[in-house]
């Protein structure tokens, strides 16, 4: 069972339709502007942490290299100060 729908209908429909499909855009668009911006954000801070200690530290090892864990329990490479093995 059809039934015909005003031209005027019809016409109103499709413009609501179009302001519905423009807003989705410009949301889209919104959306993928704060994901770039978020990404940033985290991309700098990350950069900011400083991976190089300042310490130096010098561990003498009778077989080799040394390595030296310190009580933030990171592990240091220390300079080779003792005698290897041949």
């Amino acid at each position: 069972m059809e039934k015909d729908v005003p031209y005027i209908v019809h016409e109103s429909i499709l413009a609501r339709e179009e302001r519905h499909i423009r807003r989705l855009t410009f949301a889209l668009v919104v959306a993928i502007l704060l994901l770039f911006a978020s990404n940033m954000v985290w991309l700098y801070y990350w950069t900011q942490y400083g991976y190089v200690s300042d310490e130096t530290i010098t561990v003498d090892g009778k077989s080799g290299t040394a390595n030296y864990i310190g009580n933030d329990g990171d592990i240091y490479n220390g300079e080779n100060h003792g005698e290897e093995d041949p």
